[in-house]
């Protein structure tokens, strides 16, 4: 029934893996359970000590360094909520000018108003997002427009 303290380590190493997010307190944890699994075979103190010393030894030289690398892995950054319009083309479905406007944007109309600099853009043509204030989105001809 000893091995009980075992499973109980374990899992209290388990909890504070989940704070730490380091992939040190889980491979503790895998030493634990396997103390616990020669505990449940009977065998002495000891050895049960020796196999989580040696298990956790293993987990940390040989599966933490993989999972690290795998979980830090650089990828692009996705961008999310308003922050993902940026760049994006839009209608416009109200003369968007420098105070207001709206156009559609992704299927949804959103207030807008023109760029600084920009002039005033009638009903129909493609503007270009250029940034997200708040709910309204500031917006610019697209490059095909200014050319024409």
């Amino acid at each position: 029934m000893e091995w009980l303290w075992w499973v109980g380590a374990a899992l209290l190493l388990g909890l504070i893996e989940i704070t730490t997010l380091d992939f040190v307190f889980i491979m503790f944890a895998g030493g634990a359970l396997a103390a616990g699994a020669v505990d449940a075979a009977g065998q002495p103190l000891w050895v049960q000590v020796v196999v989580f010393a040696v298990v956790a030894t293993v987990l940390l030289l040989t599966l933490r360094p993989p999972l690290k690398r795998y979980l830090s892995r650089g990828g692009a950054e996705t961008l999310t909520n308003a922050e993902a319009h940026i760049g994006r083309t839009a209608s416009v479905v109200e003369e968007v000018t420098q105070a207001s406007g709206l156009v559609k944007l992704m299927g949804e109309v959103w207030t807008a108003r023109a760029a600084e600099g920009s002039p005033p853009l009638p009903v129909g043509s493609t503007v270009q997002v250029v940034r997200i204030d708040g709910a309204t989105a500031v917006v610019a001809p697209t490059s095909a427009d200014r050319s024409a």
